[in-house]
């Protein structure tokens, strides 16, 4: 039997360093959504099976007619409404997933992603059960303490910048995630850290690209203008 993978897709943040009315995930890149170009990777992407869109409260309906029914993509099968946090949400994609066997959390204000970079992640997720896209960072990196003194240099080549999309055996994340309902979330910060602490497990990074940035800030909208020339 096939192998069933989907993507969860996350669109319910409220982008308040962007300093915007519109919400990050809807404002425009040449004339379409941020949202649209993530879409449009996982609705071409041969192996992706469904997406689940996860939205603010109330925008379902808007997601549905404005992104979904205009741009005609047609692997969307559920949009759900998301929670409070980051993590909220990604429980919610979680259960209306259902019985797939990899999951693909993406955040959908993260445009760039490409078909190479979901198929080096396919590739390691079947292999290690879990993995997350990222880069080495390009700059040295200081940890300092709360006087903001540095206190520690850590080896460049060890460390790398977090992206998504990030990729598990769906038993592995579901059961991660359900420990973290019932436990402390404080410091959660993305779907690795759940994993590794709710399950104790090492988690694979995998190549991702420079240009697979977050679009958090204006400044971050005009590089996106940029790339996507």
């Amino acid at each position: 039997m096939k192998e069933r993978h989907v993507a969860i897709v996350l669109a319910a943040g409220k982008g308040r360093r962007m300093n915007s009315k519109v919400q990050k995930q809807y404002l425009l890149v040449h004339e379409k959504p941020v949202l649209f170009y993530s879409l449009s990777v996982f609705e071409k992407c041969p192996f992706i099976d469904e997406v689940i869109l996860v939205t603010g409260h109330g925008e379902e309906r808007y997601c549905r007619k404005e992104i979904v029914e205009s741009y005609g993509f047609r692997k969307v099968k559920k949009i759900v409404p998301g929670g409070k946090e980051r993590y909220h949400s990604v429980y919610e994609g979680i259960k209306a997933a259902g019985g797939c066997d990899y999951l693909y959390i993406h955040d959908g204000a993260r445009p760039f992603i490409t078909q190479e970079i979901l198929e080096r992640g396919k590739k390691a997720v079947e292999q290690y059960g879990s993995c997350v896209v990222g880069m080495p960072v390009k700059d040295t990196i200081k940890l300092i303490d709360e006087d903001r003194f540095a206190v520690q240099t850590p080896e460049r080549e060890k460390v790398w910048l977090v992206q998504t999309p990030q990729i598990f055996r769906y038993d592995l994340i579901k059961e991660a995630y359900e420990k973290l309902m019932n436990s402390d979330q404080t410091g959660i910060t993305d779907d690795a850290m759940v994993v590794e602490r709710m399950m104790g497990e090492k988690v694979k990074l995998v190549e991702g690209s420079y240009q697979n940035i977050k679009i958090t800030t204006p400044e971050d909208l005009g590089i996106a203008e940029l790339f996507s020339q």
